[in-house]
């Protein structure tokens, strides 16, 4: 039990004789999907979509816009149907991505917004199967409000509230498959749109695929910030109107250029107090998931213009590679997003979630105080298992060191350390006819290793920035043997990247468990 709780190096770099500090891109080399972001006073705020993983929608801070830190989650658990909780029939297997039966693989919380009004912080979100949906609080660690449904309706996504400075309230947002955008007045409080709602953008030659947008208001003019292209290669938009209602004109204000970004777009503009605009953004990078970049953000004749600029093109930027910290009024902090756990704490660590909501009654942080003991369910299949506890991938390199405890196995049980995903992979152990091997399994394909007799064991997986993960193993901790070949990663698993996770599950019924005594992440 000698580690202690680790969190990951960031982006920072700074030299005496060169100042000021500097920033490298991207500032969150890790799946924060979607992300939104405010500022309240000094203090920045970061939401990001979630989508089946449980806690939902991650809430982070910072003070300098580059170093994050978890400080909550705004649902404890996705209460929005009972196929949250996997109750099957299922129809997935570890070999394939779909059909979905009896899970909501890809559903929960898609593109989420944040802001702040009345004094209290509100954020927004859509489920595709279910509605758009509301919470507040006092605190943005919370507690915050149960769930609202502002509109109890599916296939909407990506909302996004407004309030003008004569006090009305608005929400913006699109359809599932992207586009149109839709106007709807709403109640002062938020909870309720008052009207059926009005097309106010839709445009499939100059701005196909349009999603994602944000609403700001600076100077008179109606700004909606949105990415258009598609997840993988999009760029981002900006359109402008004196009325909320439009029309508006469009101008490109972010693409690739040379920067070797593919699609850097779909994120949130914020100012310092002294005024520098700033605006993040995500790529999506496979198995890394969805990672956040920080441009500078500039206004030229009432238009933004995000990046570096690109030659010959007055409208848009391109993503910078590095840039002078932002001048936030505070110094650079160093902090991180936790991802070392020693389960010391009676509590999980903000850096977790579970696949799905959990069973609470088959896991425990006080049966061994000092351990973390999953109890195995009954499952035909890892993506189909409760109970997986999971946490974001950390790139371009991580290295992920786990000890279990498995002298409670019984046969038919399996528990390991596993790169979660569409298709997973994981090492672990296998208990049959009373004798337990260690045993390493990708897309559902089990290979027996050596038997074991020890009652401990350390579970190692090393994933490279080529996105592959090679797993080993060690009965004293020190000497680890490799287990197999380089095992590619799945490049995108119902929305979200691979994730590093714990699991167990029994093939012939409830029963055994396992006990974890550290989870180590490393960046090599």
């Amino acid at each position: 039990m000698a580690l202690t709780s680790m969190v990951l190096a960031g982006p920072l770099s700074a030299s005496p004789q060169q100042p000021p500090a500097t920033f490298t891109n991207p500032i969150l080399y890790a799946d924060y999907s979607d992300p939104d972001a405010i500022r309240v006073g000094r203090d920045y705020y970061l939401v990001a979509s979630s989508f089946h993983f449980s806690p939902g929608l991650p809430v982070l801070h910072s003070r300098d816009l580059v170093h994050w830190t978890i400080i909550g989650h705004v649902l404890p658990k996705l209460p929005f149907a009972p196929e949250y909780d996997m109750p099957g029939p299922h129809t997935l297997t570890d070999a394939i991505s779909k059909p979905i039966g009896g899970t909501r693989y890809a559903g929960g919380v898609w593109a989420p917004s944040i802001r702040f009004h009345a004094g209290k912080f509100f954020v927004y979100w859509p489920t595709p199967d279910e509605g758009i949906f509301m919470a507040t609080a006092t605190n943005p660690a919370g507690p915050w409000s149960k769930p609202v449904a502002v509109m109890a309706q599916p296939g909407l996504e990506d909302p996004c509230p407004f309030w003008d400075d004569d006090g009305s309230a608005w929400l913006v947002h699109s359809r599932l498959g992207a586009g149109p955008l839709i106007l709807h007045r709403m109640s002062p409080d938020g909870t309720r749109v008052l009207d059926a709602g009005t097309v106010i953008v839709e445009d499939k030659v100059r701005l196909p695929t349009l999603e994602g947008p944000k609403l700001y208001k600076r100077n008179g003019w109606y700004y909606i910030f949105a990415p258009f292209g598609g997840v993988s290669t999009g760029a981002q938009a900006v359109g402008r109107s004196r009325d909320i209602r439009g029309s508006y004109e469009w101008h490109t204000v972010l693409k690739p250029g040379t920067s070797g970004v593919q699609g850097p777009h779909q994120g949130a503009w914020v100012e310092t107090p002294s005024g520098q605009g700033w605006f993040i953004h995500f790529n999506s990078t496979g198995a890394f998931g969805r990672i956040d970049y920080l441009e500078p953000l500039r206004w030229v004749d009432g238009w933004p213009i995000i990046g570096a600029p690109i030659p010959g093109d007055a409208e848009a930027g391109q993503p910078v590679a590095s840039a002078p910290m932002p001048d936030t009024g505070s110094p650079p902090t160093r902090d991180r997003i936790q991802a070392s756990d020693d389960f010391a704490s009676p509590k999980l660590g903000l850096q977790w979630a579970w696949n799905h909501n959990p069973d609470d009654r088959a896991w425990s942080l006080t049966a061994r105080p000092g351990w973390l003991r999953l109890n195995a369910l009954p499952a035909q299949h890892l993506v189909t298992a409760r109970n997986t506890l999971t946490q974001i991938l950390h790139g371009p390199k991580s290295r992920i060191t786990t000890r279990i405890d498995v002298t409670r196995m019984t046969d038919g049980e399996r528990a390991g350390l596993t790169l979660f995903g569409v298709g997973p992979s994981w090492i672990g152990v296998v208990q049959a006819g009373g004798m337990r091997r260690i045993t390493l399994a990708s897309k559902g394909v089990e290979t027996a290793g050596p038997p074991l007799t020890a009652g401990t064991l350390s579970l190692r997986a090393d994933v490279g920035a080529e996105q592959t993960v090679r797993y080993s193993y060690s009965v004293d901790g020190k000497r680890f043997t490799p287990f197999g070949d380089a095992i590619p990663l799945a490049r995108f698993s119902w929305w979200k990247g691979s994730r590093p996770a714990l699991f167990t599950f029994n093939t012939g019924g409830a029963g055994g468990s396992i006990d974890a005594d550290s989870f180590e992440v490393e960046q090599p």
